[in-house]
């Protein structure tokens, strides 16, 4: 096929601190893309929120670049698929307008009310049994003792915003909030509403709300979107849209995607059991798998992937790349020191820092947790720190530190993760923001001890994902064509003279977390 006749599908990945949107063709290639930096707000008391009308704009905005940039002809775009971050809340009245600020996948505020949804007589991790028994059977998971998924969300706002809630038409989640936008309908799909712990996910085929956990969670049907399949057509653009965005009005707008289950399908990892993980604000590892199924002591679980009839592994680490943002923006670099100003790319800086330590860091170690820890462990009282500085660490040390803990990070994963799927990764592809820097890259192949695959175009790899998914959707190619339209830039073999130092460092990192855990606790749980 020449690259004339090539179809597209417009792609919006909204992520935690840009809207990306690209168009994709059916091949995987990205022709033309845009971004569009969103604003996060943090807030006393464990609140993080974003302005949804700001998503609308950035958006709009990056989607009109894109197709300008493009310069295809508008019917060779078939669709526009909507991608991101996910449990993250937009409640909205009957206009769609929003009556809140998103709350975000960070904020911790709906802790206390999950975790008094979920307290009992008999407790095992937490959580009451016999509620634990009915939630993982249905939904494969459990409403998350931080607070940080969509349940947590609204028993926040009916509690603390009654007037808020009261007036909530529907709770949506970023993608669906798009896809109203883009065509008018208010609706989500099977896997968007996952994280509100409200659905039967025995069967991916056939998902619906269930009466019973609405009424434990002491909420009301009509207030939550009517669900459609992964691969459901939601409708068509509004015709002010597609005028907006040189787009034709019978462009099909598809059901949105969690970011998660796209960069699946992004990472080329489309048949079961072949792995792969994500660095960019956040981190996770996945893989794709043909049944439900739950680990609570790991807080492992599966939901609805991008892919009718499959499932995802659902293994959400919280903080990652964000930390490196963190010690950019409030150690190293912050924006009044002299000189900062001048930094055309300050994560290039980091990267050329990292390489300059040497392995391990000489002994400081970083622990990532600045938002609590999520899996393997439910724990929302541990934070970060770096132990072990001494007056001979430097920047690099910092920079280094900071790479190698999310990395011991993801290895604390990876062992319950192969357990869980009943085999080893024999490589991993590795995506994200991330997979650009060859010495993490390193850093990973070393830490978890198996080859890692950057993947071509790491950063949109979730809107390839989803625009493959897409295709496959629209019967324009199969699932099965779907791996080999993904490219991998390099390939990355562990240094067996660094395995002996990480596996010494990760025994550590290990033990800090079990020795200090105490300590952050008594420190952090006051008026939890």
């Amino acid at each position: 096929m020449t690259q004339s006749a090539d179809k597209h599908v417009l792609v919006v990945d909204m992520g935690s601190g840009s809207a990306k949107v690209a168009l994709v063709s059916q091949h995987g290639r990205v022709v033309a893309s845009a971004i569009e930096h969103l604003h996060t707000q943090m807030l006393p008391g464990g609140g993080v929120e974003q302005d949804p009308r700001e998503w609308w704009s950035a958006v709009t905005a990056a989607a009109k670049a894109t197709v300008a940039a493009a310069a295809v002809p508008a019917q060779s775009i078939l669709a526009v698929k909507c991608t991101g971050q996910w449990s993250v809340t937009v409640p909205v009245d009957a206009d769609g307008t929003p009556l809140h600020n998103a709350i975000s996948w960070m904020d911790t505020r709906g802790g206390p009310y999950n975790r008094r949804l979920m307290n009992g007589t008999l407790r095992v991790a937490g959580y009451d049994v016999f509620k634990l028994w009915r939630y993982v059977k249905l939904t494969g998971g459990c409403p998350a003792r931080l607070g940080v998924d969509g349940l947590g969300h609204i028993l926040f706002l009916k509690n603390e915003r009654p007037d808020v809630y009261r007036r909530t038409h529907k709770f949506l989640e970023p993608m669906d909030y798009l896809n109203f936008r883009f065509s008018g309908r208010m609706v989500a799909s099977y896997g968007t509403m996952f994280p509100y712990w409200l659905t039967d996910n025995r069967d991916p085929n056939r998902i619906d709300y269930d009466s019973g956990l609405l009424n434990l969670a002491g909420l009301e049907r009509r207030q939550l979107p009517d669900l459609l399949p992964v691969d459901a057509v939601v409708g068509t653009l509004r015709a002010e849209v597609a005028s907006e965005l040189g787009l034709l009005p019978s462009t099909r707008v598809l059901a949105g995607v969690c970011d998660g289950p796209a960069a699946t399908v992004g990472a080329g990892t489309v048949a079961d059991y072949q792995g792969y993980f994500y660095i960019g604000t956040s981190a996770w590892m996945s893989c794709h798998l043909p049944r439900k199924k739950t680990d609570v002591l790991h807080m492992l679980s599966t939901m609805p992937a991008a892919l009718p009839g499959r499932y995802s592994l659902v293994a959400e680490q919280g903080m990652a790349g964000r930390c490196l943002e963190f010690l950019k923006d409030n150690v190293l670099f912050p924006d009044t020191a002299p000189g900062v100003a001048e930094l055309s790319d300050p994560y290039a800086v980091l990267n050329q820092l990292a390489q300059q330590a040497p392995p391990g860091c000489d002994g400081l170690i970083f622990t990532p947790w600045i938002n609590g820890v999520l899996v393997p462990a439910d724990d929302p009282y541990t934070r970060s720190a770096f132990f072990n500085q001494s007056a001979r660490t430097t920047r690099a040390h910092y920079a280094r530190a900071v790479m190698e803990g999310v990395a011991f990070n993801l290895r604390w994963l990876k062992a319950p993760i192969e357990k869980f799927i009943g085999r080893r990764f024999e490589h991993l592809s590795f995506i994200g923001g991330g997979a650009l820097s060859e010495v993490w890259c390193q850093i990973l192949a070393d830490v978890l001890g198996c080859p890692i695959r950057a993947v071509a175009n790491s950063r949109y790899a979730n809107g390839v994902g989803a625009a493959l998914a897409a295709f496959a959707a629209l019967g324009e190619i199969r699932v099965e064509d779907i791996s080999g339209r993904i490219q991998i830039a390099r390939e990355y073999q562990p240094i067996a003279a660094n395995r002996g130092i990480y596996d010494a460092h990760f025994r550590e990192f290990m033990e800090l977390y079990k020795r200090l855990r105490p300590i952050y606790r008594r420190l952090n749980q006051r008026g939890s």
